[in-house]
């Protein structure tokens, strides 16, 4: 087969980053690539920041813009297009929005330098200390699980109410001492600073263009939240279908969440395994399948308020709910063991090399885990907690209902 012919550069698509500081602020190149275009493709204000002399149509994103970036190859047929973007495109930006939906053969980007980037040289953070939080488009609730003692961040928002609702949200989570500095127009001639703390930030709004970035100071009182499995059970609204916190641990480590996998959590009852399964990392998923309704709510409310507002909630009983569910990488059925063909139907969906766990508490539900593991081997381990309590004037050990836990991984 003869080789592909290269790509013309009117086939292709340049990004290129243009910061607050404008026309003035791109790199010789960055400058050339924007004069040779037919076409300029950007927001109102970005296409604002181009010369008048500047020949291209100059064509401005729709809203939605997810339909024109899909459409983009095909939109201008024979005409060098330039798309302009905020700083890195690749950056939580429109570079990586191209590069997802058509390739990085057919986008070149030429950067600016970041928001993140000119935000730690005026704080004097170094980079790589620095947690960033994309929120652009999505729920600030994102923020919390990174919400912990001494912690730097950066939180990219969607406008200028962002800082406001980001200190809202630390001193709801007991750290209102934070200093919160929300840095706008960044490397342009209107930067400027907004400060204050997260229980006393006066600012409503500040500027479309802002990075807010908070330095965490805990409340005193204020019990921290690990990202690591175990959370204290009281972390979570729930009415007793609750996997326990010792028990959550062990159940969460046969797991073995790793970055950007996809988890089912079967009869999740308040949806603790699903939510510490995505707070373990940003790109981890998650599916809650409950058939309560209320129940099903609650998850909604528990994930919202731990930081993965991203959890998918779906009412509904297995197998039947599962139908149509992608694939996962991991499943825990936590609840219905013992439901015809629950057990089976997650078995068959798991990808190659997904894990499998289930709990047991009954007779009945340990004989299934005795079945999977004559079918599937796998491990088959018994927990018998006991905590201390008081017995009349003195302490003893108060025992907990053994658990026992089947875990395999599918060829």
């Amino acid at each position: 087969m003869p080789a592909a012919e290269p790509s013309s550069s009117a086939d292709r698509i340049t990004v290129v980053g243009i910061g607050a500081d404008g026309w003035e602020g791109l790199s010789p190149r960055a400058r050339l690539a924007v004069e040779a275009a037919e076409v300029l493709r950007g927001s109102a204000r970005q296409l604002d920041l181009v010369p008048g002399d500047v020949p291209a149509e100059r064509v401005p994103w729709p809203s939605p813009m997810g339909p024109a970036l899909r459409e983009l190859p095909g939109a201008h047929p024979g005409r060098r297009v330039v798309v302009l973007a905020s700083g890195d495109p690749m950056l939580s930006g429109v570079g990586t929005s191209l590069v997802r939906l058509h390739g990085a053969g057919l986008v070149d980007v030429l950067p600016h330098p970041s928001s993140v980037t000119l935000a730690c040289a005026r704080l004097g953070w170094a980079v790589e200390e620095t947690t960033v939080v994309p929120a652009v488009g999505r729920a600030v609730e994102l923020v919390a699980p990174h919400v912990t003692p001494g912690r730097r961040l950066l939180v990219l928002g969607s406008d200028g109410r962002t800082p406001a609702q980001v200190a809202a949200l630390v001193a709801r989570l007991g750290h209102g001492a934070s200093r919160v500095l929300a840095l706008a127009q960044l490397g342009g001639p209107r930067e400027r600073v907004f400060a204050g703390t997260a229980a006393g930030w006066p600012h409503g709004d500040t500027d479309p263009l802002v990075v807010t970035a908070v330095e965490v100071v805990t409340d005193p009182g204020t019990v921290p939240l690990p990202t690591v499995p175990g959370l204290p059970d009281d972390a979570f609204e729930h009415d007793g279908q609750l996997t326990k916190r010792d028990v959550r641990a062990v159940t969460l480590a046969r797991l073995a969440p790793l970055p950007g996998q996809l988890l089912w959590d079967v009869g999740a009852g308040a949806g603790s395994i699903g939510i510490e399964w995505m707070r373990t990392h940003p790109s981890c998923r998650a599916v809650a399948v409950e058939r309560d309704p209320v129940r099903a709510q609650r998850i909604g409310r528990n994930a919202a308020r731990l930081g993965v507002p991203g959890l998918d909630v779906v009412e509904g009983g297995a197998p039947e709910a599962l139908a149509g569910l992608p694939a996962p990488d991991a499943v825990f059925v936590g609840g219905g063991a013992t439901g015809p063909g629950v057990v089976d139907a997650c078995w068959a969906a798991l990808r190659p090399g997904g894990r499998l766990v289930v709990n047991a508490v009954t007779l009945e539900s340990e004989t299934v885990l005795a079945q999977l593991r004559a079918r599937y081997g796998g491990d088959l381990v018994r927990l018998a907690l006991a905590s201390a309590a008081p017995v009349g004037g003195f302490t003893g050990w108060k025992a907990a209902m053994p658990v026992t836990i089947w875990s395999g991984a599918k060829p």
